[in-house]
């Protein structure tokens, strides 16, 4: 029995030594970051793990308290946390650290090696194959999808809008993922889908167990633990839907590649890849489905979150509300008219009110990449090459180097002669660099057109303060619970 135990703690401790001895001049510059008190070999996963406040509080008082980088490790894993927009420019603008950190790798089994989680050739193939599916001409024809979607949304809002208050993420939910699966996907997913949503609430919770805690780490030792079964159920559910959506959209192509439907003139963004495949690109059925499962997943929740968030902002902002709601009807006047994109382009006032948004409540709070070389920060450290490096977004966005008074909102912030005297990568809602988001103006197209309708027909009262709301470590900003918002109808 004892010496089970022995080798237990004996083969971690010399494969720990093993790597500090082998790595000497690595170790050397990541223990010359500041950071969190660490222990031996444990380092500073303790304080993850038992962290009264959750990881997501806990990270914010770390960056505060290490501004403007610090580190964490914990046997032979290391990582270096970034909030200053003068080290992440280093890392976004440089193409050596285009590399995802090893992180993504637990997104695999849902997502495969796709656009979000790839590198190298195959992501640079990917991106050109998906580039055409956000051409500008493409972009106009999806606004009538979003008109559509969002008169669906009002129905909802208004068969409950007598009741003291709407959890917005529940319909805000329904409306984006149903635009996604129509404009992206050509599909209409319809009502429902709560064991899809479900299914992507329960791998966050899982990815955030995984993370912290770095035996899991290891993909042979995590295979064995409960925690992947749970994975593995979640994965199973996600499946099943983009397998159907692909299957149910190849019955449109016959057997030479061509698309058999006469009412569409567009290629969504699954027709698009179809059509590669048929044409001999290099992406396959599995590829395929990797790209569905990213955008389903990416496209509906990272925009349900930033309309949430706007909404019970706004509610909180009345003037401001009501200044958007003049520029609305200046544009489209009060006939009811529904949004063109040209409309939606004019409302110059309600895009910095969703830049703002975007600022105080940023969809994805972190990214995180590999160092492709040693990287020299503004402050004098060294990040060797092949470490892990977190960018802080959260926290990048409410940090008073960059924004003063940075808990307020305010939209003229994003007023042309405010951003050219700011720091280019002092906001990032959608990255930068090489990596960029390529759904950025898809999402903003979306926001606009929802907000739009939504404002025009309701005023919305304040429910949930921006104090009140509480977060949790998720892929993305997730609140603990609900999201509360009264909508009043206008007269």
């Amino acid at each position: 029995m004892w010496e089970y135990i022995v080798l237990i703690v004996a083969i971690p401790y010399l494969l720990y030594i093993f790597s500090w001895l082998k790595n000497y001049q690595y170790w050397k510059h990541i223990m010359a970051i500041p950071g969190p008190k660490s222990y031996p070999m444990v380092g500073t996963m303790m304080q993850l793990i038992f962290d009264e406040d959750g990881l997501f509080y806990s990270e914010r008082k770390r960056s505060r308290a290490f501004y403007p980088i610090y580190k964490r490790w914990s046997f032979t894993l290391s990582l270096v946390c970034l909030i200053s927009a003068e080290d992440i420019e280093l890392i976004l603008n440089n193409i050596k650290h285009i590399k995802k950190s090893h992180i993504y790798d637990f997104l695999h089994e849902w997502l495969g090696t796709g656009l979000l989680t790839s590198s190298g050739s195959k992501w640079q193939n990917r991106r050109k194959i998906l580039t055409p599916a956000f051409h500008f001409n493409i972009l106009q024809e999806f606004v009538g999808i979003f008109n559509r979607e969002t008169e669906n949304l009002l129905n909802v809002l208004e068969r409950d809008c007598d009741k003291p208050y709407i959890n917005v993420l529940i319909p805000i939910t329904e409306f984006t993922l149903c635009s996604i699966g129509e404009t992206s996907l050509g599909v209409d997913l319809g009502k429902g889908h709560t064991s899809y949503k479900e299914a992507v609430h329960n791998f966050g919770v899982i990815l955030t167990k995984r993370i912290i805690r770095p035996w899991y780490h290891n993909d042979f030792v995590y295979s064995l633990a409960p925690l992947a079964q749970e994975q593995r159920k979640a994965v199973t559910v996600l499946h099943e839907l983009s397998t159907r959506v692909i299957s149910d959209r190849k019955k449109l192509f016959s057997a030479d590649g061509q698309i058999s439907y006469s009412d569409r003139k567009r290629l969504a963004m699954l027709d698009l890849m179809l059509k590669a495949k048929y044409d001999g690109a290099d992406i396959d059925d599995e590829g395929i489905r990797e790209e569905v499962d990213t955008f389903m997943f990416e496209g509906h929740d990272t925009t349900s979150m930033a309309i949430c968030f706007a909404l019970m902002a706004l509610a909180n902002e009345e003037k401001i509300q009501e200044e958007i709601l003049e520029e609305i009807e200046e544009v489209l006047g009060h006939s009811g008219k529904l949004p063109t994109y040209n409309d939606l382009a004019e409302l110059k006032f309600m895009e910095r009110c969703i830049k703002e948004c975007l600022r105080l409540y940023p969809s994805v709070p972190l990214i995180a990449r590999v160092a492709g070389e040693d990287i020299k920060t503004h402050t004098g450290y060294i990040i060797p090459k092949g470490c892990d490096i977190n960018i802080y977004i959260y926290d990048l966005h409410r940090s008073t180097q960059y924004w003063e008074n940075p808990e307020k909102f305010d939209p003229d912030r994003f007023l042309p002669e405010n951003v050219a005297t700011r720091h280019p990568f002092a906001y990032l809602p959608f990255s930068a660099g090489f990596r960029n988001c390529i759904g950025q103006k898809f999402a903003i197209l979306e926001i606009k057109a929802a907000l739009c309708c939504i404002l025009r027909k309701f005023k919305l009262k304040a429910v949930d303060t921006p104090q009140q709301i509480k977060y949790k470590s998720d892929l993305v900003l997730r609140p603990v619970g609900e999201v509360r918002v009264k909508f009043v109808l206008r007269k």
